[in-house]
């Protein structure tokens, strides 16, 4: 029979253990002393998230070339903000599909005069993204 310390979450507890078919030296073998299970602490709880606010609608802007999504995605960033001059092939948004970023260009030259999508937003194929006037 061999005697053990055992630590088990800051709990000590003092077991003999005798191994299968060894036979106990001394005429009577003392009993094993009794180890109750280790208390299991249970799962912290987790907070439920805190609820975001929504966006602000975009203001409303008449006129000026809108820029769609031409694809469902996600938008992994948004590189320019409303009143940034923009040419023609610069990146407005990253706008992640199918594990490929892809930059969604300005086709025209011009004022960004809405963003109309945040970083972190999903967009569907045709959602207006932004609109240059």
């Amino acid at each position: 029979m061999k005697k053990y310390n055992i630590t088990v979450n800051g709990k000590t507890y003092d077991v003999a253990v005798e191994e299968a078919g060894q036979t106990s030296s001394s005429p009577v073998a003392a009993p094993a002393p009794v180890v109750a299970p280790a208390p299991v602490a249970a799962p912290a709880s987790v907070a439920a998230p805190a609820p975001v606010a929504a966006p602000a609608p975009a203001p409303q802007v008449t006129g000026g070339t809108e820029i769609n999504a031409p694809m469902p995605g996600n938008v992994l960033d948004v590189k320019v903000k409303v009143g940034d001059k923009v040419e023609n092939g610069t990146p407005v948004i990253v706008l992640e599909a199918m594990k490929m970023e892809n930059d969604v260009v300005s086709p025209v030259a011009g004022t960004v005069a809405s963003i109309n999508v945040r970083k972190g937003d999903t967009v569907d194929s045709g959602t207006l993204i932004a609109i240059i006037q």
